[in-house]
C-alpha cells in the first residue's frame, strides 16, 4: 500500500508539469552526478526534477563517487553539475580546478554542512541542563552513564575524539571510553538508549538517519579553533587540544561552461540549499519507510513547497505552477 500510494504521488506530481515543461525553451542536455550515499541521490533526484520540469532541462544522471566526479571533471570536463561535494574529502584537486577556471563553487547544498560532534540524547539535556556542556558531563559523569561512545578504528572522527578525550582528560573524571567496533553498533547504541530513555553520551555526525530519528543535542566542547581541530586530525600529535568540529562545507559546484550557457540553472543551483537537520530527517523518512531516493524526492517536494519554491525564477514558478500549491 505505501509503496502504490508512494507511486501515485510521483506521478502526480511529475505528470502535470511535463506538459507545460515542452512549451518553454529548455536548457538542453545536461549531467549531474549521483554520488553513492544516500542524501547525495535525494538531491540530485530533486534537483533533477525541478531542473527538467521548471527549466526544461534534458537531464543525464551519472553515479559517481566524490574523487572519480572530480577527476572526471579534470581530465573531461563533465560532468556539468557535481553536487553534494564534500570539500573535505577531495584533497587539492578541486582547488586547483577552482584557480584554474575550470570549476566554480555556487553554494553549499547543505547548511551549515557536514556536521559533527558529541551528543547526548534531547530528554537528558532537558532533564539535566547542566550536561549541554562539556564541563558539566565531566562534573556529572553518572548522568552520562559514565562511558563515552567513540567512533570505530580506522574513522577519521577516531583520530579527533582521541585528542579529545586526552586534551580534556575526560578518563580523570570517571567516564570510560567504549571503542565501538563499527558504525552499526555505535548507531545502536544511540537507538537502544534512546528507546529506552536511558544515559547515552557519545559522537554522532549528520546528516544521518539516527541524527534524524532521534532527538539528540550537540554539547558544546568550546569554540571552533581551526589551528587546534587541525592538529588534533593528527594521531601522533603531541599537544592536542580543544575545539568544537567545524561543520565540513558541503557544495553544489559546476563547470564554468555550463554556468555561462546556462545562468538561470546555476542561479536555482546556488540557492539549492538543505537545512542539515531537515536532510537527516528525510533519511529517517526514508529508513523507516524502505523507500527509494526517487521517492524521498517526492516526500521532500510534496511537503517543502515553500522551501523550494524559493529556489526558482518566475519562469519556472510559473512552469511549476501546478505542484506549487
Amino acid at each position: 500500500m505505501r509503496k502504490l500510494t508512494l507511486g501515485v504521488a510521483f506521478g502526480a506530481l511529475f505528470a502535470p508539469v511535463a506538459a507545460q515543461a515542452d512549451n518553454h525553451m529548455g536548457c538542453g542536455e545536461v549531467s549531474i552526478t549521483e554520488m553513492n550515499w544516500a542524501s547525495a541521490s535525494v538531491v540530485t533526484n530533486v534537483a533533477t526534477f525541478i531542473m527538467e520540469q521548471g527549466y526544461g532541462c534534458d537531464v543525464t544522471i551519472v553515479p559517481s563517487d566524490t574523487v572519480p566526479a572530480v577527476t572526471s571533471v579534470a581530465e573531461n570536463g563533465e560532468p556539468d553539475i557535481v553536487t553534494e561535494l564534500w570539500l573535505n574529502s577531495t584533497g587539492e584537486v578541486y582547488e586547483q580546478l577552482e584557480d584554474q577556471g575550470k570549476v566554480e563553487r555556487l553554494g553549499k547544498v547543505l547548511e551549515p554542512g557536514g556536521v559533527e560532534g558529541w551528543w547526548i540524547p534531547t530528554y537528558l539535556a532537558e532533564e539535566h541542563p547542566e550536561l549541554k556542556t562539556i564541563d558539566g558531563i565531566m562534573a556529572n559523569p553518572e548522568l552520562v552513564g559514565g562511558q563515552f561512545n567513540n567512533c570505530p578504528d580506522g574513522w577519521g572522527c577516531r583520530v579527533v575524539s582521541d585528542n579529545l578525550v586526552r586534551a580534556l582528560d575526560l578518563e580523570d573524571s570517571g567516564i570510560e571510553v567504549f571503542n565501538h567496533g563499527s558504525g552499526e553498533t555505535l548507531a545502536t547504541s544511540m537507538a537502544s538508549a534512546y528507546e529506552d530513555e536511558q544515559p547515552w553520551f557519545g559522537y554522532y555526525w549528520g546528516p544521518t538517519v539516527p541524527l534524524g530519528k532521534y532527538e539528540m543535542t550537540k554539547v558544546d566542547l568550546g569554540p571552533v579553533k581551526e589551528d587546534v581541530h587541525t592538529r588534533n586530525q593528527n594521531q601522533d600529535a603531541e599537544n592536542p587540544g580543544v575545539s568544537d568540529f567545524p561543520a565540513a562545507p558541503v557544495l553544489t559546484s559546476v563547470t564554468t561552461d555550463f554556468k555561462g550557457d546556462n545562468p538561470a540553472v546555476a542561479e536555482f543551483l546556488s540557492k539549492m540549499t538543505f537545512e542539515t537537520a531537515t536532510m537527516s530527517g528525510i533519511l529517517a523518512w526514508m529508513d523507516e519507510n524502505n523507500a527509494s531516493a526517487e521517492e524521498a524526492a517526492v516526500y521532500f517536494l510534496t511537503n517543502n513547497t515553500g522551501t523550494w519554491r524559493g529556489w526558482l525564477n518566475d519562469s519556472a514558478e510559473e512552469n511549476l505552477a501546478s505542484v506549487l500549491q
